[in-house]
């Protein structure tokens, strides 16, 4: 009865690994445009990936700040309209209450419009008091609405503000991204498995002779595929290697605009990088890919190669 020998086992495996990229290394060019693919199609979807989260983070920051904006009527002193704020401030439906006066409105439009010399010729102050509201239920438009609708009857308010519409729009765009990074994944993936494969399929037929001998010498099916899986195995960690570079040097390219536009708008948006999850991500899943494509090529085609 034979015996396992553990490390004898993962000798022979080691063996086949390194024999398999020598066999890649004696090939440069096609290997290289073969690696090259791989991170290409695989550094697409992550790249979409991480815009996709970055918008999720700026779309955060937007949906924190959705509000009501109540105008209330010229007139209202600021004795009243801090009553008013402390009112609604017991709603259950209504989580945070800002008030503003028509003095602070003022400063405020002077400081983003930069207008100082129109609004100091200006006889009075045209701004109203507002009160600032944050809705307890963001995510349900017919609690927003009907919030909205109350504040609107309210004998103080001159005008209940809430702009529905962008927010929809951007929660729209933001499943539909997610979805087309999703089917785009998939489709890459899929010629991944189809350029391995093939590259797998055209390395088994050029050794048929080798493969023949193999099998006439009692080389079992399992002995002869395990170099081409380890083929595979190369083909796609080397890929999701490239595929992190490529991340990488595009986040760098795109950084130094992305900050400066945000220095415009005082922003504190920063980019999520995101390079250590794909940095152990793109190679795992490239290589999973890849001993994939090889298994499914190998499987294929071996069958047919019998010695006569």
């Amino acid at each position: 009865m034979l015996s396992f020998n553990l490390p004898n086992y993962l000798l022979r495996h080691l063996q086949v690994m390194l024999y398999s990229l020598g066999q890649l290394s004696r090939t440069p060019v096609a290997s290289v445009m073969t690696v090259l693919v791989i991170g290409i199609a695989l550094a697409l979807p992550a790249g979409l990936y991480v815009l996709l989260k970055n918008v999720e983070q700026v779309a955060g920051q937007w949906d924190d700040a959705s509000q009501i904006s109540l105008f209330l009527k010229p007139g209202t002193n600021d004795a009243r309209g801090k009553q008013l704020a402390e009112q609604l401030l017991a709603w259950p439906d209504v989580t945070a209450v800002d008030y503003h006066s028509a003095k602070q409105s003022l400063e405020e439009f002077r400081h983003l419009s930069g207008l100082d010399d129109i609004l100091d010729s200006l006889p009075t102050n045209p701004l109203p008091p507002v009160i600032i509201i944050k809705p307890k239920e963001t995510e349900h438009e017919e609690a927003i609405q009907g919030l909205l609708e109350r504040l609107q009857n309210m004998q103080e308010v001159d005008l209940a503000q809430l702009d529905m519409a962008w927010l929809k729009r951007l929660k729209s765009i933001n499943q539909t991204g997610q979805r087309g990074i999703t089917i785009l994944a998939v489709l890459l993936s899929l010629s991944v498995l189809l350029v391995i494969g093939n590259t797998i399929r055209l390395a088994i037929l050029n050794r048929q002779t080798e493969i023949r001998v193999i099998k006439l010498v009692g080389g079992t099916n399992a002995f002869v595929r395990r170099p081409f899986l380890y083929t595979g195995f190369w083909y796609g960690f080397f890929g999701g290697a490239i595929a992190w570079l490529t991340l990488l040097i595009a986040l760098i390219a795109i950084n130094g605009p992305i900050s400066r536009l945000t220095a415009l708008y005082d922003s504190q948006f920063s980019l999520q990088w995101m390079l250590g999850q794909m940095f152990l991500s793109l190679p795992l899943f490239g290589l999973f890919l890849g001993v994939l494509g090889a298994w499914l090529a190998v499987g294929r085609h071996l069958n047919d190669i019998e010695p006569t």
